[in-house]
């Protein structure tokens, strides 16, 4: 079931399910994450909704780094043994088609796309068989990472933490095998990068096993579960798209900062 956050004319927000036969929202009472699956009777036309970022994380987004042995040695390293776990700010999360905003502090800013996992429960030092248990579904992401600030201060917060630099979308899908899934990210139509998430090293039961027994998941928490190698730089007037089998493509155009 894929789930998308939407809105409709100016100041109106609202959920519902996608009915992709009819090209069409049924339209939800509430956040079915909290309120349930309980539609209205109305229902939208794609085409008169835009899709904004299907969740806003109210406690944290957790990012993995270095989860595929690619790209960990395109950085210069290995894989580490355990998950490599960073934070990024909720407010530098944006939706599809919103501009990602290159700042002023940096000179090379990178696209990284990435599956993200959204959490749908209070989890703390969850088995990873219990993983499913906690996970509402999964949606598309850009770990956008100003390069050279990363570099320049031995630590990621500032490089991963700008606003705009965690575009989300465009739908949350409940139900999705990720075993089977592919990623792909394009650059101006440009393929740039493409893997398979049955090639990470940190399987997504592993990662949400290990990052609840550091700090406890709450409901709306998005965690990214890394990149495959093909990183590269962004310029203003570009558009990066990050296409997931089964979820589809989100898509941002790059813009300088004013």
């Amino acid at each position: 079931m894929k789930v998308a956050r939407f809105s409709r004319g100016e100041g109106v927000l609202a959920f519902g399910i996608v009915d992709e036969e009819e090209h069409e929202l049924v339209v939800l009472s509430g956040d079915p994450m909290y309120a349930g699956y309980d539609p209205t009777g109305e229902r939208v036309p794609l085409s008169d909704a835009k899709l904004l970022a299907p969740v806003i994380p109210r406690s944290k987004v957790v990012a993995v780094g270095k989860n595929y042995r690619e790209h960990a040695a395109e950085m210069g390293g290995e894989a580490p043994a355990e998950p490599l776990l960073f934070l990024k700010p909720n407010t530098s999360v944006i939706g599809p088609g919103d501009p990602i905003v290159l700042p002023h502090q940096s000179e090379r800013v990178e696209f990284e796309g990435e599956l993200a996992v959204v959490i749908g429960g209070i989890a703390r030092n969850v088995p990873e068989d219990d993983a499913d248990r906690v996970i509402f579904g999964y949606t598309i992401a850009n770990d956008v990472t100003a390069r050279d600030l990363q570099r320049r201060d031995g630590q990621w917060t500032r490089a991963k933490g700008f606003d705009t630099f965690c575009p989300l979308g465009p739908v949350i899908e409940t139900e999705y095998d990720v075993v089977a899934g592919e990623i792909e990210t394009s650059v101006n139509g440009e393929r740039k990068q493409a893997g398979a998430f049955g090639d990470m090293v940190h399987p997504i039961a592993s990662i949400v096993a290990y990052a609840s027994s550091v700090f406890t998941l709450l409901p709306g928490d998005v965690i990214l579960t890394g990149t495959p190698a093909g990183v590269g730089p962004i310029v203003a007037g570009d558009t990066v798209e990050v296409s997931v089998s089964g979820l589809g493509t989100l898509a941002n155009p790059v813009v300088a900062a004013p």
